[in-house]
């Protein structure tokens, strides 16, 4: 997904505690840098500062950060010549969106013993049973086409 001045991110929304792909083609690349590092901090005060040497590939740089819980990402660019793309001094200052709790597993889910089937589940169970047995038999019971298999003894 491209969100702004050539950076792609691998996934459409950022999210709490995931490892996000960037992809920057932006000014630095075109300028034929043969390093470049994103600078990345997280929230308003830039909490968690980070600094990581981006892989050059045919089609920018690339680098997987670690996303923290915080409100915001935020990430500039620097070469090894020290020459910023900080998006014009404003940096670059994505959303972080927070996992729902709705989601996530309460229990945990121990193998040691088997979980109990709900009764509504075995209940649906006889009541298909009962159904087809009602639906395949009736019909031939009504027109006395049902037979009785004979055991040989």
């Amino acid at each position: 997904m491209e969100l702004v001045k050539n950076i792609f991110f691998n996934t459409d929304k950022l999210v709490e505690n995931t490892k996000v792909k960037i992809s920057y083609a932006g000014q630095l690349f075109q300028d034929g840098s043969e390093e470049v590092f994103i600078h990345y901090g997280f929230g308003i005060n830039w909490d968690n500062l980070g600094e990581v040497q981006m892989e050059k590939t045919e089609l920018g740089f690339q680098a997987e950060i670690e996303l923290l819980s915080d409100e915001t990402f935020n990430f500039c660019f620097k070469n090894s010549n020290d020459v910023w793309d900080n998006n014009e001094g404003q940096n670059y200052v994505f959303p972080i969106e927070k996992v729902e709790l709705a989601l996530v597993p309460q229990e945990e889910i121990s193998l040691d013993r088997p979980r109990r089937l709900r009764k509504s589940y075995i209940w649906n169970k006889k009541i298909r049973l009962a159904i087809y047995k009602v639906i395949t038999y009736l019909p031939k019971l009504i027109s006395g086409n049902y037979k009785r298999k004979i055991s040989n003894m």
